[in-house]
């Protein structure tokens, strides 16, 4: 059969057997039997697979990745020391910060004067009560003292003379009889004081009972002052 295509090349049948010892060589190249003693057979030959050859370029790159993973590991190491070396420089500043405080605080403290605590001031002591004799002597000296204290005249001896010829010392004497108790108003006490001149002067601090014996000594001689002078001008009735 003859080929009608231009420009087409007619394959002879040398050139088909050409192309045919060709595929067979390459099949035969693809795959190589040996025969590998003691264990092949005819009905299953041994087959030897060929190693696969590294070229310059894949072992280059293989170097590489070592390399930069080497890089990498070394890197993180100084990192991680840096930042060590940064975490311990931080907190050594703040240790000394407050090393530095605490001294210059205590430095202030030394520096600030202490101001010493006002004294304090016992607590005034209550008065001691003058004490007296629950007798006629202490009657009079109590009496004597409060009309000290109130510039009202009297002695020691005016008041116990007018004392025993009114009462003979008796804090509950009464007059009953003279013209006082026929008005209503009987003398009372030591020195025989009708109840309106007791009111009229009672000494203040003194109590309210004409038969107190202070009191009755004390408006009485508050009275003869009045009246008299002193109760030391008294020498009868009054």
């Amino acid at each position: 059969m003859r080929s009608t295509t231009t420009g087409t090349a007619r394959l002879t049948k040398t050139h088909k057997l050409s192309a045919a010892g060709l595929t067979a060589a390459a099949g035969a190249a693809a795959l190589a039997f040996a025969v590998t003693p003691g264990h092949a057979t005819a009905e299953t030959p041994s087959i030897a697979v060929k190693p696969v050859a590294w070229t310059t370029t894949d072992l280059g790159a293989h170097d590489n990745i070592g390399k930069q993973s080497d890089t990498a590991a070394a890197k993180a190491k100084v990192d991680a020391a840096a930042a060590k070396k940064k975490a311990d420089a931080a907190a050594k500043a703040k240790s000394d910060k407050a090393r530095a405080d605490q001294q210059a605080a205590s430095r202030s403290q030394a520096r600030t004067p202490v101001k010493p605590a006002a004294p304090v001031k016992p607590a005034p002591a209550a008065p001691v009560k003058k004490a007296y004799a629950d007798n006629l002597d202490g009657w009079i000296k109590e009496s004597l003292d409060i009309l000290k204290s109130k510039n009202i005249p009297a002695t020691y001896d005016g008041i116990k003379r007018n004392v025993m010829r009114e009462s003979t010392g008796n804090p509950r004497a009464i007059n009953d009889w003279d013209i006082n108790a026929a008005n209503g108003v009987p003398s009372k006490g030591l020195l025989q004081i009708i109840d309106p001149t007791f009111k009229a002067y009672h000494v203040e601090g003194t109590s309210w009972d004409p038969y107190d014996p202070v009191a009755n000594i004390t408006a009485s001689c508050n009275y003869a002052a009045d009246k008299y002078g002193s109760m030391d001008n008294v020498n009868s009735a009054y």
